[in-house]
């Protein structure tokens, strides 16, 4: 054996023998800590282009709902549908609060306003996530209302109880606003359901003072590229917005879908916040039928964050296909 080789490896050992008796008086160099977890998610929103229009997806928040309130199926299967979308197939089912911006070019329209202050601290980030795309509440001339449940019309106004779209004129069907806003039909209302009706009123009135507030009827032209598209059932007047530009065609279709585990295989189930169960069952098949047929880009006020996507017909039922994220697609 080379000498030296051996005097090499005794020295290793020595080294390592004096390291294990020794090697806890040895000062270690200090490891960094890491920078806090930030704990914030980043801005809601998205973009997508449909023909020319640019349209921005708005998150306003999420409410946690129970699955008893879904109809027409055991539980036992809506908790198979949950987990099979690795949902909490035993727990609340968490929906998505969403409104969309969509600028035309000679417009710039808000579909649905989300829930402000009137579903706590569920939601109320319309408002920023507006900001954050690029825009201001000002700067809105249009508002286009699904319906006037508070998750889609107590975002009208500001903390102060004032026009949160200063200059926007305010539009929803007028079946809608001949029921929700009618003092009678909220006397004839369970007790439990007639804060709905007092939020509906409370929501408009500073547009209804400012003659900004008005109502649609089937065929009537609100703007140019939009067409109305009646869907009774969840509420009397509930309505889309079928927004149009070079051949390519979004329906903003408001509470048609509000699990899409469920609701998208099975369109027969209802949710306990549907007016009419029977006609808001039949509205959801033939809306999701021609979304399907026609290749529509569909923005859903409670499908997950965007909410945009399309709809696949499938030998049973549909499935819900969400939108990949893409630079190009978003309009840059």
């Amino acid at each position: 054996m080379n000498p030296s080789v051996s005097r090499l490896g005794a020295f290793y050992r020595m080294f390592a023998a004096l390291f294990i008796v020794f090697g806890m008086t040895f000062p270690l160099v200090a490891q960094a800590e890491p920078p806090a977890q930030a704990k914030t998610q980043a801005p809601g929103f998205y973009r997508v282009n449909v023909g020319d229009f640019e349209v921005t997806a708005l998150y306003d928040g999420e409410v946690l709902l129970p699955q008893t309130i879904l109809y027409g199926l055991q539980a036992k299967d809506i908790q198979s549908l949950m987990g099979r979308m690795f949902q909490n197939p035993a727990g609340e089912m968490q929906t998505a609060i969403n409104a969309y911006l969509i600028h035309t070019g000679t417009n710039l329209a808000l579909v649905d306003t989300g829930a402000a202050a009137c579903y706590g601290s569920a939601g109320g980030q319309i408002q920023d996530n507006i900001a954050a795309a690029g825009y201001t509440a000002a700067e809105i001339d249009t508002v286009l209302l699904t319906h006037l449940h508070a998750d889609h019309a107590c975002g009208l106004l500001n903390p102060q109880g004032e026009a949160a779209f200063p200059n926007a004129t305010v539009w929803v069907s007028q079946g809608d606003a001949e029921f929700w806003l009618n003092e009678a039909n909220e006397a004839r209302a369970p007790v439990e359901n007639q804060y709905v009706f007092r939020l509906a009123r409370a929501a408009v009135a500073p547009y209804v003072a400012a003659g900004k507030f008005k109502t649609w009827r089937i065929g009537d032209h609100l703007l140019p590229g939009l067409t109305t598209v009646p869907s009774p059932g969840h509420t009397p007047g509930h309505g889309g917005y079928l927004f149009s530009s070079r051949e390519q065609n979004l329906l903003a279709w408001g509470d048609i879908i509000h699990n899409h585990a469920v609701q998208f295989p099975h369109p027969e189930v209802s949710i306990e916040f549907d007016s009419n169960r029977p006609q808001a069952i039949a509205t959801r098949k033939k809306v999701l039928a021609d979304a399907a047929k026609n290749r529509l880009i569909v923005a859903g006020a409670h499908l997950p964050f965007p909410g945009i996507g399309h709809v696949r017909a499938e030998k049973k039922g549909y499935r819900w296909i969400p939108v990949e994220f893409n630079q190009s697609f978003a309009g840059k």
